[in-house]
């Protein structure tokens, strides 16, 4: 069994929502990530859902980008780095994100 497969996502859905919610509780990105689908879930009633990992990545490729070349001063080379992937890949997504 692997390790997706011992806990599953409803579960780890259901442990965060236990939590207190005035603990001091460390924010990351996979906690916002976490509270958003919740959120997503929860506004959906019984809507049927498909191709929510496209959704996902559509959702935040676009910022994720736009936030690297601002940090990077947008400077491709070393944003290509930061995110691992090939300058050209970049530019592509640039482009397609409207953001050259």
């Amino acid at each position: 069994m692997n390790k997706l497969e011992e806990s599953s996502t409803v579960s780890n859905f259901q442990l965060a929502e236990n939590i207190e919610p005035f603990a001091q509780q460390e924010s990351t990105l996979r906690s916002e990530v976490e509270k958003a689908l919740r959120r997503y879930f929860q506004h959906i009633d019984d809507e049927p859902v498909t191709d929510l990992h496209q959704m996902v990545m559509s959702e935040v490729e676009a910022p994720l980008i736009e936030a690297v070349m601002r940090y990077t001063g947008n400077n491709q080379s070393k944003a290509s780095i930061m995110l691992g992937l090939n300058r050209g890949t970049l530019r592509t997504k640039l482009k397609n994100y409207g953001l050259l």
